[in-house]
């Protein structure tokens, strides 16, 4: 079953899996990003994400596909605490306020022998640096402009307003889709699953009328032998 083409979704996911189940993977830096991608039965794939100090990561996951919709999920801090474990769930939303180090989270499908899972997730990153710094070379700027109707302050924080904005559209937008992608996995399971039993009922009830024509006709045969 395809929910929306694979291959649209992946969005270069395919270099961010870890072959062996303890190992980990490094994103580029970004303040939004998004990732799909399908773990295997019995395995466990970990990630990691860099992170400052008071800042704050926001990481949401859903499960796409697979039987059951579930997956174990564990957050672990730089010191490797773990800061959320979520048992078979399909899907969550969590955040946390960060300090300097490695994030770990990891999707863990080892109590599946059979069925493969497909995962989506998020992660948003707020108050990394870059915005501070930007502020900082605004200010250059903000000298002698009390005479403007409107300074160069309430310019930013309009842009910074808008900014924002889009950002939370952009997200509300992606996580549609995932829940688009989920939706139609289920709704084309239910379509193979009423195509396969209406199949096997016709079967039956073509075995049946087989041996109700079968039955029928014997009762009506003239058994009686003729005498010599």
């Amino acid at each position: 079953m395809v929910p929306v083409p694979w291959p649209g979704l992946l969005l270069g996911c395919l270099g961010l899996l870890v072959s062996p189940p303890a190992a980990a993977t490094e994103f580029s830096p970004s303040l939004d990003s998004d990732f799909t991608f399908t773990l295997p039965a019995g395995r466990r794939e970990c990630f990691y994400q860099p992170m400052r100090k008071e800042a704050s990561l926001e990481l949401e996951y859903q499960v796409l596909d697979g039987a059951g919709l579930d997956v174990d999920f564990h957050l672990l801090s730089p010191k490797g605490e773990t800061l959320v474990f979520d048992e078979r769930k399909s899907d969550g939303v969590h955040t946390v306020e960060t300090e300097d180090g490695d994030y770990m989270f990891c999707f863990d499908n080892t109590f599946s022998t059979i069925s493969e899972k497909v995962i989506f997730f998020e992660l948003i990153l707020d108050n990394m640096g870059d915005d501070g710094q930007d502020q900082e070379d605004w200010k250059k700027y903000v000298t002698g402009t009390d005479l403007l109707d409107m300074k160069l302050e309430d310019i930013l924080e309009s842009i910074n307003s808008v900014k924002a904005r889009l950002s939370k559209s952009v997200q509300i937008q992606t996580l549609l889709r995932a829940f688009e992608a989920r939706d139609r996995n289920i709704q084309e399971s239910n379509f193979d699953r009423v195509n396969f039993w209406s199949m096997v009922n016709l079967g039956v009830m073509v075995v049946v009328s087989a041996v109700q024509v079968y039955m029928l006709k014997s009762l009506f045969e003239d058994k009686r032998k003729s005498r010599t």
